[in-house]
């Protein structure tokens, strides 16, 4: 089965054509399907916004920055991640992560969905719905370039990203994720992460430098394609600079 989605104009994308081919090894029948999509906007008067990046990046540090700065704004602020930490699904990625438990890694992109939309349902539309500030450390452009990754166990290919936008609820039919209102892409070479990472000493499953690498070319081709969806701050600059960047493009924008 091939997914091919066209993009008309990468500065105004709302149109998304959709082609997809699925030879029947039987017959030899093919289908063909066209449909158009855009992402599931925000309809709440709350604020979701997003930090995201490859491991390494530094989205801990800034999201728990940002949520102590709308906190002393007398904000009404929730830090939330990706990965959910205590829920039943969230549990069984994080041993996975920590090489706790084994899995088929063409399956792990879907528990990630199915976290992502039980959080979503249970914390972040609520929160939403009453106007709350939501900071969470990624969000379902995490499914791209980490999905990209586990498709070929490993080996980083482009060939499934438009499958994945549809597959992993991002462009679907059957059931959207919510975009956030602002997405801050902290940009670090795999190089410097993989840096970071080794100071901590702690190396997760996605940790390792080629496939850091890897994902990082599947992220910068993520804000290549969707440009009006992140802002992009240099995150190999000192805390405080990145700070102050985030916090102002925030304010820019609110």
């Amino acid at each position: 089965m091939g997914v091919n989605i066209n993009y008309e104009n990468k500065q105004n994308y709302k149109r998304k054509e959709i082609q997809v081919d699925r030879d029947l090894l039987l017959n030899g029948m093919k289908y063909k399907v066209s449909f158009e999509l855009d992402l599931k906007r925000n309809p709440y008067k709350g604020k979701y916004i997003v930090i995201e990046g490859i491991d390494g990046c530094g989205k801990t540090t800034q999201a728990e920055k940002i949520t102590k700065y709308f906190e002393k704004q007398k904000k009404k602020v929730w830090n939330i991640h990706e990965p959910t930490r205590t829920d039943a699904i969230g549990s069984i990625i994080h041993d996975f992560l920590n090489k706790k438990i084994v899995l088929p890694p063409q399956a792990v992109q879907y528990l990630y969905t199915a976290d992502r939309i039980y959080q979503q349902e249970n914390l972040t539309v609520p929160l939403l719905k009453k106007g709350n500030i939501i900071i969470s450390q990624r969000c379902f452009w995490s499914s791209v370039p980490y999905g990209m990754m586990d498709r070929f166990s490993g080996k980083f290919s482009f060939k499934e990203k438009d499958n994945l936008l549809m597959a992993l609820s991002i462009l679907s039919m059957y059931y959207q994720v919510l975009a956030p209102n602002i997405t801050i892409y902290l940009r670090t070479s795999a190089k410097v992460a993989h840096n970071r990472l080794s100071k901590v000493g702690i190396e997760e499953h996605y940790d390792k430098f080629n496939k850091l690498l890897g994902i990082e070319k599947g992220y910068e081709w993520m804000v290549k394609t969707f440009p009006k969806e992140f802002i992009i701050i240099n995150g190999e600059q000192s805390e405080e600079e990145v700070t102050r960047e985030i916090i102002e493009k925030i304010n820019n924008i609110s």
